[in-house]
């Protein structure tokens, strides 16, 4: 049988449809009922495992998953051996530097060298500054980064943006962008080498699905 790891929140709806789309069926994990974390599709040939974002290849890089669909942003975090197979093209925002409006920043090299930066993704945050040749002192928060500015903590903070309200109604903007993220399809390196043909074609079903879903939002 084939596990899928899907990321609770923001991501599920959209994965779940794209299963759907592709012949897999576990809107089972959308009832609000629910409280199993491994569900089975309705064709009996494929679950999925519930599981939080952070996670999702973590269960894959361990082969627990075959498959798994997780923002671009946690995986560049934690870089962990996953294959990177498609790009599903929903979920989008980007990782930003973000500063006081009041500041005074343009972008992020005008920073001050050794400031305080806060995030929760203190691994991208580290490459960006360092390929900035700025060093900074960062501080890993789990929560609310922008409190880090507000409470004068840090100068700045690395976090996803998708609309900009939460930082404009806590009086932020953002400065510049490190990438922008999406959902990707990722996979288990060794299910995908033996695989006897299923796996490829959820894939290719989720890639049609995907490409009908990009064209139909332009």
């Amino acid at each position: 049988m084939i596990t899928v790891a899907l990321a609770k929140g923001a991501l599920l709806k959209d994965s779940v449809g794209r299963f759907a789309a592709a012949g897999l069926d576990f809107s089972a994990v959308l009832d609000p009922k629910n409280r199993q974390l491994m569900v089975p599709s309705t064709c009996g040939t494929a679950r999925a495992l519930l599981v939080r974002n952070a996670d999702v290849p973590v269960y894959v890089a361990y082969g627990q998953a075959q498959l798994g669909v997780v923002g671009f942003d946690v995986l560049q975090e934690h870089q962990l051996p996953v294959a990177q197979l498609l790009d599903l093209g929903f979920g989008g925002c980007r990782m930003s530097v973000a500063v006081k409006a009041s500041s005074g920043y343009q972008r992020a090299a005008d920073l001050p060298a050794h400031c305080r930066i806060a995030s929760k993704f203190t691994r991208c945050a580290e490459t960006y500054f360092q390929a900035l040749d700025l060093p900074v002192e960062l501080i890993h928060l789990a929560g609310s980064v922008e409190l880090g500015p507000i409470t004068g903590m840090s100068e700045a903070i690395v976090d996803l943006v998708a609309t900009g309200r939460t930082l404009a109604e806590n009086g932020l903007v953002a400065i510049e962008d490190l990438f922008q993220s999406t959902a990707r399809l990722v996979g288990h390196p060794i299910s995908l080498r033996l695989d006897g043909g299923a796996l490829q074609e959820i894939v290719d079903r989720l890639a049609l699905a995907s490409t009908a879903g990009l064209a139909s939002s332009n």
